[in-house]
């Protein structure tokens, strides 16, 4: 009795740090409690005394677990009925809403929309060297590669959290022009919105963004404008296939990205992007 005592004090001490990393690494709450509470079994099941290192046992059983759970996702992920977007594989389950948005926030949602993007073992070896220093050498029996390979892994998945491809200059003037534009539709001001918007400018949606309330296509400034006023509350700029861009994901879960054309210091077109395939398709990285 007292050695399940103290070892459910020893997890306890670890949970907070469990917990962090396997939100990390699957955006979900819900999910991330359930690793930490499978690490809880598999040590219960365990002779804990010959663990050297308890906190790095259970940093690598969770670990695995969200390895098996991200690869999971890959496997299951259903079409979509036609028409109908999809929530992504891996959130159907609610969490608690405010503690999901807590935890997006201090991670960053646009590093948690370019986590989801990466493959499965791609994001372990991210996040369990560049987020949480673990060495190469401890993450390669997680991920069943070389540490040669993990770091190559964790080099790749950098390069996509970092938004390499896009020139800081440009991008630089560009955010301005987008940080009004998102400014003026939070807002509703309309002009606002005209004065960042070309005359001529072009909004296109394809069928998953007119399903979720959008419009096929709107030419001129004033309506794109009138289209925009008072929305945009949950978007944020970030790169996209290299380029500055929008996206709109409510607490890290990527629900539409809008692919930015500019002309000068203007908008000049604005493609909407809901369809789940074309959005695990698109590059998202985060600004540099």
């Amino acid at each position: 009795m007292e050695n399940e005592k103290w070892l459910a004090e020893q997890f306890q001490a670890h949970r907070d740090h469990l917990q962090r990393v396997a939100y990390r690494m699957l955006g979900s709450t819900g999910e991330a409690e359930d690793a930490v509470q499978e690490a809880w079994l598999r040590l219960s099941r365990t002779e804990a005394a010959g663990i050297d290192n308890l906190g790095g046992w259970l940093t690598t059983v969770v670990a695995r677990v969200c390895l098996d759970t991200l690869r999971s996702r890959k496997s299951r992920r259903e079409e979509p009925l036609e028409g109908e977007p999809q929530p992504a594989a891996g959130h159907e389950r609610a969490a608690d809403p405010e503690r999901e948005a807590e935890l997006a926030d201090n991670v960053g949602l646009a590093l948690l929309v370019v986590l989801e993007a990466l493959a499965p073992a791609e994001r372990v070896a991210f996040v369990l060297h560049d987020m949480f220093d673990l060495p190469f050498e401890e993450i390669a029996p997680i991920v069943g590669r070389s540490p040669t390979a993990v770091r190559q892994l964790a080099s790749r998945a950098r390069r996509r959290v970092r938004g390499t491809k896009a020139s800081q200059a440009a991008v630089a003037g560009q955010r301005k022009i987008v940080d009004a534009f998102l400014a003026a539709a939070r807002s509703g001001d309309v002009a606002g919105l005209l004065a960042v918007l070309d005359p001529d400018v072009v909004l296109r949606a394809d069928r998953a963004a007119v399903h979720l309330g959008g419009v096929e296509e709107l030419r001129g400034a004033e309506a794109v404008a009138d289209n925009f006023k008072g929305k945009a509350q949950v978007a944020r700029p970030m790169l996209v296939d290299g380029a500055l861009g929008v996206v709109v994901a409510p607490q890290g879960k990527l629900l539409l990205a809008l692919s930015l054309t500019f002309a000068g210091d203007r908008i000049a077109a604005i493609e909407v992007v809901a369809d789940r395939d074309r959005l695990e398709a698109l590059d998202l990285s985060t600004l540099p």
